[in-house]
């Protein structure tokens, strides 16, 4: 098999298993899953609001969870490790199924959608961006935003520091997409530049201390021809000058 398809391949089956544990845990509320390849086997780790209930009483459901992992995904060995999102409003996949739940038990969306970016600002996030499509309120399709603070849209910040959570709410008119994306707090863009006092900068860093001595300016000579020389008083010049010819 080609590289290409192998990697491909790959990305599929991760796919396959984040869709699988997300409808798993949906009751834990699911944040995120990172899948790592160790010399030991795979290490699958779990994000979830409510470790728990992932774990499970004297860990039977987390031993589920690996034997399925292990039988139906085709992974060497996995070790399952639940951890416990420290700040469930900053996280956009459990903002995300949050919303979409609340969209589901019949909230407005507009006040399901503010309601939602203002929990996620009172965290301390620097931005957060809402995007709900569907059959919000007739037969037609449409998309409503919602945006509060600072966000990016594209570039290295966007990839780098911009959260994304994806979720369906499912009503009688059809599917409904919710869509968030959260700047975190501890964001620094490229633009924002910190300027140091020299003594400050020294003692923060030793090693940048001799370029920071200031250099003496060099001074500047002036040529003869270009001195401010006093006049002479009138007549001096004159009376030198007749008494040399003579």
């Amino acid at each position: 098999m080609a590289n290409e398809r192998k990697f491909i391949a790959e990305n599929v089956r991760r796919v396959l298993l984040k869709e699988y544990l997300m409808k798993e845990v949906t009751r834990a509320g699911f944040g995120g899953l990172d899948v790592q390849r160790t010399p030991m086997g795979t290490r699958v780790t779990l994000i979830t609001e409510r470790p728990g209930i992932v774990i499970g009483r004297r860990g039977a459901a987390i031993k589920n969870l690996t034997r399925a992992i292990e039988e139906d995904f085709k992974f060497d060995n996995p070790q399952v490790e639940v951890k416990e999102v420290a700040n469930p409003n900053l996280n956009a996949q459990i903002m995300a199924e949050k919303l979409a739940f609340a969209l589901e038990r019949g909230w407005h969306f507009r006040r399901a959608g503010h309601s939602t970016i203002r929990r996620v600002m009172d965290s301390g996030a620097r931005g957060c961006h809402i995007i709900i499509a569907g059959k919000l309120t007739g037969q037609r399709h449409r998309t409503e935003k919602f945006k509060e603070g600072y966000i990016k849209f594209c570039g290295e910040p966007k990839l780098t520091n911009v959260e994304r959570g994806y979720a369906v709410a499912k009503l009688k008119p059809g599917v409904i997409g919710v869509t968030v994306e959260i700047m975190r707090p501890d964001t620094k863009l490229p633009d924002e530049i910190d300027v140091i006092e020299p003594a400050v900068a020294s003692e923060k860093f030793p090693e940048l201390a001799p370029l920071m001595v200031k250099k003496e300016e060099p001074s500047v000579i002036v040529p003869n021809a270009e001195r401010d020389e006093e006049p002479a008083p009138e007549g001096e010049g004159v009376d030198d000058t007749m008494e040399s010819e003579q």
